[in-house]
């Protein structure tokens, strides 16, 4: 945890928190803090700043805070996901939230199947939960809009383009396409798909709608090394 996020409900006066939490486990197990010690805060969709450490007992803490800092940029990103499989999902919240992706939105595929859309995972507090982690070890305090669309082709025919117009718009995806561009310095829309990759439909409904295929070479990624490596590769 590199950044202790602070949401609203932990204040008790303007500049005073009380955490009673895992974030208080955590500053008592692996920062070791001590009455006086100063902490890397951040609110929940506000600024950054710094807390001193007023009271420490077994089970709660005062701390007093200053925010004065803007949290960190967000990546000129839209990022269609096809929905990975439950325990791969957790991990890509994680990464896109560290990475400074400002909106994600998941979309059915044909290699996507049927039960990944009944996973826990995609309850609200789940996602939540899961963005908070990346956002901590990024020092960032604005969490990635997700949206849900689980009809690929109503979505990509009727609200793609609208999304996309404006913006570099590019398709993920294993084979003979142009290499991915590297530091562009435009916004970008990006769908990436499962592991496997979209078949050959899902592709030409995506080229319509205006996002062009390319690839990063003959290696087939799952779903999180991809977005890792085509974000680190685009910005």
């Amino acid at each position: 945890m590199n950044l202790l996020l602070l949401e609203d409900a932990d204040f008790i006066a303007a500049d005073r928190v009380v955490l009673r939490d895992r974030r208080l486990k955590h500053m008592q197990e692996v920062h070791r803090v001590e009455v006086g010690d100063s902490l890397r805060v951040g609110q929940i969709g506000g600024l950054l700043g710094s807390a001193e450490l007023l009271r420490l007992e077994p089970r709660e803490a005062e701390l007093r805070i200053s925010l004065d800092s803007p949290p960190p940029a967000k990546l000129p990103l839209t990022l269609l996901l096809a929905l990975p499989r439950p325990k791969m999902l957790r991990r890509v919240f994680q990464t896109v939230a560290t990475m400074g992706v400002p909106r994600v939105i998941l979309v059915n595929s044909y290699r996507v199947e049927k039960s990944f859309w009944q996973t826990p995972f995609l309850q609200p507090e789940a996602i939540r939960e899961q963005l908070i982690l990346g956002l901590e070890q990024a020092r960032d305090s604005v969490l990635p809009q997700i949206i849900i669309e689980k009809r690929f082709k109503p979505f990509v025919e009727d609200r793609l383009p609208q999304l996309a117009e404006g913006t570099l718009g590019l398709v993920g995806h294993p084979g003979d396409f142009p290499a991915c561009p590297r530091a562009v310095e435009q916004p970008v829309t990006l769908a990436i798909g499962p592991e496997g990759g979209w078949i050959p439909y899902e592709v030409d409904l995506l080229r319509q709608s205006g996002l062009q295929p390319v690839q990063l070479g003959e290696r087939i990624l799952r779903v999180e090394t991809a977005v890792t490596a085509l974000l680190a590769r685009l910005f």
